[in-house]
């Protein structure tokens, strides 16, 4: 399956999210791709949308290499044989902790322009990316609603692999994978459109102004 844009996954997702329309439940996007799409979902369910940041903890050699990622609060998922593989040790990882943090920090501050966050605890909450490859941010993101105390987690996404699909699955009350193909590089490639999610496009997107 191939996706036009993120906007059209939104459309998808939203056919398999029609029981929580007009519900209390809450929708979370992940920046910045992620927001697009659940933007998308929220407007057409009628309900509360918000952001959440979370950045890829990556490999001192490569920043393309996932080891695992950060979520607020100082919440992390680190995939430990990759770590190991690649020599990184906890001091290693406190320092990235330290830098990611106060990156998201300003990053959730930038995006919501003084407007509070959406309480999450016993909610259901609807957390969505425009795809997942590893599942490491969407693994973080899930962590840290969990620590939140969110009633039930709803993972969507318009695509993921079977491996990441399998090790989601257990984590979440319910997942919602539209496709979910085998040979998984880049999440771009099962998007004809694809252009990169600007911070002033997620800004809009939060305050209501945007598309």
């Amino acid at each position: 399956m191939i996706f036009k844009d993120r906007q059209y996954a939104g459309s998808l997702l939203v056919k398999k999210l029609r029981g929580y329309q007009g519900t209390n439940a809450v929708v979370l996007g992940l920046a910045r791709g992620g927001v697009v799409v659940a933007k998308t979902v929220a407007e057409a369910l009628k309900l509360s949308f918000d952001v959440i940041v979370v950045k890829k903890v990556t490999s001192p050699y490569s920043s393309e290499f996932a080891i695992g990622a950060l979520a607020p609060d100082g919440v992390r998922v680190i995939h430990w044989p990759s770590a190991h593989r690649v020599g990184v040790d906890e001091d290693y990882l406190n320092r990235q902790e330290r830098i990611l943090s106060e990156h998201i920090r300003q990053k959730l501050i930038a995006y919501r322009k003084g407007r509070k966050p959406l309480q999450v605890k016993e909610k259901t909450v609807i957390v969505i990316d425009d795809g997942v490859a590893t599942g490491a941010t969407l693994e973080a993101a899930i962590a840290w609603l969990k620590k939140k105390k969110a009633k039930k987690i709803v993972a969507a996404v318009p695509l993921a692999p079977p491996e990441t699909v399998a090790k989601l699955k257990p984590e979440v009350d319910e997942l919602v994978v539209l496709t979910t193909p085998e040979n998984l590089n880049a999440v771009g490639q099962f998007y004809k459109e694809f252009p990169q999610v600007e911070d002033s496009q997620v800004i809009a997107l939060v305050a209501g102004r945007g598309t």
